[in-house]
């Protein structure tokens, strides 16, 4: 465990906290977070996490304008949901992705755990994105990916990162009930208008 990844964890949970929250703030912090953690995962081996680090970036400024871009017009981006046949084509993509990438790391570079690697970088993209367009669903999907993150920390000697991830299943379950509150709460005001 190093001072980098402490701090990378500190700044990882205020961002999962302010986002809950639905604050523009949980950009910068995501930002600076993701910047320490895209050396301290190339340094352990696992390139596809690092690369990640690199889209989580050019998300936490996308995330940041689009949040910001719908305040300052006054209007907010609200919370909404993607149909099934939208998750079922992602789903697959995902894992369709993960064997593709996961067998090229495998046989190509020294890449630790490159299935599992390959799982949690490319269902982050998705729900990364998700988040940015501020989809219910996000969650959900990040249930998954974070419960599996775990293991694959774990047996990277990152424990401070992977007790991180074990509180964002946590957190992550209570921010799925907090936008879902939001979500209902705003559907029934439109439906009132």
């Amino acid at each position: 465990m190093s001072p980098w990844e402490i701090v990378a964890v500190i700044l990882a949970l205020a961002y999962l906290v302010l986002a809950m929250k639905e604050k523009n703030s949980c950009w910068y912090a995501a930002f600076i977070s993701t910047a320490i953690y895209l050396f301290l995962f190339w340094d352990v081996s696992l390139l596809m996490e690092s690369a990640l680090q690199v889209f989580y970036l050019v998300m936490a400024v996308y995330g940041w304008w689009q949040w910001r871009h719908h305040a300052d017009k006054q209007q907010n981006l609200t919370i909404h949901c993607w149909p099934l046949k939208t998750h079922l084509l992602v789903i697959a993509s995902v894992g369709l992705l993960t064997l593709i990438f996961g067998y090229g790391l495998a046989q190509k570079t020294h890449a630790a755990l490159p299935y599992l690697d390959s799982f949690t970088t490319w269902g982050a993209v998705i729900t990364t994105y998700m988040v940015t367009r501020k989809v219910l669903e996000n969650w959900i999907y990040w249930i998954v990916i974070d419960a599996a993150s775990v293991y694959l920390y774990i047996d990277r000697g990152l424990y401070l990162t992977a007790l991180l991830f074990m509180l964002y299943v946590v957190l992550v379950i209570i921010g799925f009930y907090q936008w879902n509150t939001l979500y209902k709460q705003e559907r029934h005001e439109h439906v009132n208008h």
